[in-house]
């Protein structure tokens, strides 16, 4: 799903060591794993956006969050076990760099000096696996995450809806692929549009309720 390094990984200095010439030295590690755990969050919203997009409008089936949960579930999963491989890596490249006082070779080719920020490496590798596990086991998160998920890709769709009618003008009875964005405009009227409206309503009616003068409600005799 995610390829390569692992997800807010910092790059290597450009002399192969994870210092670089001016001395920049990786941030505190709270301060990584917020960031790799809010990368890793974007790419799994990524992921169950285009999973729902193909589940609901090119499978033409019904968007439901019980169904796509686990999938989301699992998304947090696979990607928390990348960061976990990651700082196995980390922690392999730290024993290997033990006790090696040479020149680098490579980009990879870390030595004694670098023990340091490979250590630090691991740990923000392992405390953005900690998160997205705690994330993938907490229900409320999950459904946040379809919920974000689901708003992007409806929100994908409406945005292809108004660029066809904008630029094609095209009718009913002339557009080939209209029955089927049909549905996917009913699915974001049903599922977004609706909800919100109905959020936006409760908003009003508890912002009125608060501001009411509770001797105004009482009914003149």
């Amino acid at each position: 799903m995610c390829g390569g390094s692992a997800l807010g990984a910092p790059p290597p200095g450009a002399d192969g060591t994870l210092e670089s010439r001016g001395g920049a030295r990786m941030g505190k590690t709270a301060d990584a794993v917020a960031e790799g755990v809010s990368i890793a969050s974007a790419a799994a919203r990524l992921s169950v956006r285009n999973h729902i997009l193909v589940a609901t409008i090119a499978n033409d089936e019904t968007f439901d969050l019980a169904q796509i949960s686990p999938f989301a579930r699992e998304t947090l999963l696979s990607l928390a076990k990348e960061q976990e491989d990651a700082a196995a890596l980390a922690r392999t490249q730290r024993k290997r760099a033990w006790g090696k006082f040479t020149d680098s070779d490579g980009t990879h080719d870390y030595r004694d000096r670098d023990m340091r920020n490979l250590r630090k490496r691991e740990r923000q590798y392992r405390g953005v696996a900690k998160e997205l596990r705690a994330r993938a086991d907490d229900a409320n998160a999950v459904r946040e995450l379809v919920e974000e998920a689901r708003d992007a890709a409806w929100g994908d769709v409406e945005a292809n809806l108004q660029r066809r009618l904008k630029v094609e003008g095209m009718r009913p009875d002339v557009d080939p692929d209209y029955e089927m964005m049909r549905g996917a405009r009913m699915q974001a009227l049903r599922l977004v549009d609706l909800p919100r409206l109905s959020a936006h309503r409760r908003t009003l009616a508890r912002s009125e309720n608060a501001g009411a003068d509770p001797a105004e409600e009482v009914p003149a005799e």
